[in-house]
C-alpha cells in the first residue's frame, strides 16, 4: 500500500476527500509530526525517505528542484506528487 506525507500547504479538502474514498489510506500530515513540522524541503524529503512515504505538495516552485537534486546525488526517495493549486479538488482526489 502507498504511504503518503502531506506538505504543510497541502489542501485539507483534497486530503479529506482522499480519506473518504479510501478510509484506510496511510497518510501523515507534516503538522502532526513535530520532528519535521516547519522543516525545510530537503529535510522533509529525508524524513519521507526514512519512513517510506510519498510527499504530496502544492509547492511546484521549489520542491521539485530539491527532489531532482536529491536524485542527482543518487539518494533514494519514495516520490513526490505535485498537485497544482488550480487543480479542481475533485480531479485532484480522483487522480
Amino acid at each position: 500500500m502507498l504511504r503518503f506525507l502531506t506538505d504543510q500547504n497541502f489542501n485539507g479538502d483534497i486530503l479529506r476527500g482522499m480519506l473518504l474514498r479510501q478510509p484506510g489510506l496511510d497518510v501523515v500530515r507534516i503538522q502532526d509530526e513535530p520532528v519535521i513540522d516547519g522543516a525545510d524541503d530537503p529535510d522533509i524529503l529525508e524524513w519521507a525517505d526514512r519512513n517510506n512515504r510519498i510527499v504530496l505538495t502544492h509547492d511546484e516552485n521549489s520542491f521539485p528542484d530539491f527532489a531532482y537534486a536529491r536524485m542527482g546525488t543518487g539518494r533514494r526517495m519514495a516520490g513526490v506528487f505535485v498537485v497544482k493549486q488550480e487543480t479542481p479538488i475533485g480531479r485532484a482526489i480522483t487522480e
